[in-house]
Order: C-alpha cells, then structure tokens, then sequence
C-alpha cells in the first residue's frame, strides 16, 4: 500500500516539477537584465546528481524511476534556460557561466565515474551519489534567499515571481513526503530545506506585495528632494 501510494506521490511531484522547470520560459525582453544564472546552473547540477541517483546502477532496480524521469526532464529545461541565458548575456557574464557549467559537469562526471567503477555496492553508492545529491539540492534552494534580500532591499517582488516561489514550495513539499515514504534521508533531507525556503519567499511575497504604492510615494518624494537640490544656488 505503501509502495502505491509513493508512485502516486512521485507521479505527483513529477508534473507540479515540470511546472516548475516550465515557469521561466517565457521570454519578455531580449536581455538578461539582472537576472543570474547561477540557480539555473544550481538546478542544473541538482537535476543530473538526482536523475543519476535515480538510475539503477545507484539505487536498487527502478525504485526512483519518478526522481529519473522528473530529473531527466529538469536537465533539459535547464540546459534551455541557460543556453538561452548565453544568447542573450553579454560577454563577461557568458564567460562567467560557461566556467560555471564546466566545472559542474566536470562534478558531475567524476561522481558517476567513481559511483560506477570505483564503488561496488548499492548501498554505498547510494551514500556516495546521495551526499552530493543533498549539497547541490540544498544549494540550489538556497539561492532565492539572494532574491529574497534584494526583495527585501528594494520592496519590490519584481526580481521574486510568485508561481515560481509556489510552484517551488509544493515541489519541495511532494518530494519531502515522497522520500519519507520510501525512508530516503537523500531526498527527504533536501526538499525539507526547499520547503523552508519556499514557505520564506511566499512570506516575503506576501508582505512586499503590498508595498507598490509606499515605495512609488517614497521614490516621488526622494526625486522631489533631488530636484529641489538641484536647484539651490
């Protein structure tokens, strides 16, 4: 009963994942503007450590066959978003990502050269993949906090989308339920955190939201300061 319930959470967490992969694709301007890359590129290390951790060469026959497929089709959505992040980037920015997205690969291989010819067993490779999977997926639901303090810096929600915010809490909540269903700690642990951090950044959209017309009043009053020192002899 256990083992249904757990494919239907994954099934789940599958698609409201998808959703997730899918919300920045819309392109509004042909520029980056000040958007970084760096959670792309966080999601992308995540989404190849867990779609390997999922495979069974690591885990025990196709027990995390929904984390495979979910994550598979995350590193393509990924790899979109941050090929796109290069057209539009200008060059020092473009630089800086490549060098990101090669040492991630190179990460990532190494992990799978080791898991596959170096450890023998199930169990350890589990360990092994499953330790990286927990650093790279918390680091990957850490990185809105530098959208939550600019949120918090310029009170606007601009730089924060809010269905991105929710998408990524239930997300992180499906997945959290899913691995404590199965007993994983390596997928439990992680998607815990993410569930921390989405409850955070609804917060925060929840109470920066209403701050449109305070920080229009504030800006008209601190341009009128402006021009009036302007205009002092």
């Amino acid at each position: 009963m256990v083992t249904i319930i757990r494919v239907i959470v994954g099934i789940i967490g599958s698609a409201v994942c998808i959703a997730l992969y899918a919300v920045p694709i819309v392109i509004k301007e042909a520029s980056v503007g000040e958007f970084s890359c760096v959670p792309y590129i966080l999601a992308l290390f995540s989404t190849l450590t867990y779609s390997w951790y999922g495979f069974p060469v690591v885990s025990s026959g196709w027990e995390n066959i929904s984390v495979c497929g979910t994550c598979l089709i995350g590193v393509l959505f990924e790899t979109s978003f941050i090929s796109l992040y290069l057209w539009f980037a200008p060059r020092q920015k473009r630089k800086f990502v490549m060098l990101m997205v090669s040492l991630v690969l190179a990460i990532f291989c190494v992990t799978v050269f080791t898991s596959s010819f170096i450890v023998h067993t199930h169990h350890v490779r589990k360990v092994f993949v499953g330790s990286i999977g927990i650093v790279t997926a918390i680091s990957f639901y850490s990185s809105p906090l530098v959208a939550v303090k600019q949120v918090i810096r310029t009170k606007s929600v601009e730089f924060m989308p809010f269905y991105l915010s929710l998408f990524s809490f239930l997300a992180s909540l499906i997945w959290m339920i899913y691995g404590i269903l199965g007993r994983d700690p390596y997928i439990t642990t992680p998607n815990a955190a993410g569930c921390f951090t989405g409850i955070l950044q609804l917060a925060v959209y929840g109470i920066y939201s209403r701050c449109k017309e305070p920080t229009k009043i504030l800006s008209d009053i601190e341009q009128a300061n402006d021009m009036a020192m302007a205009t002092k002899p």
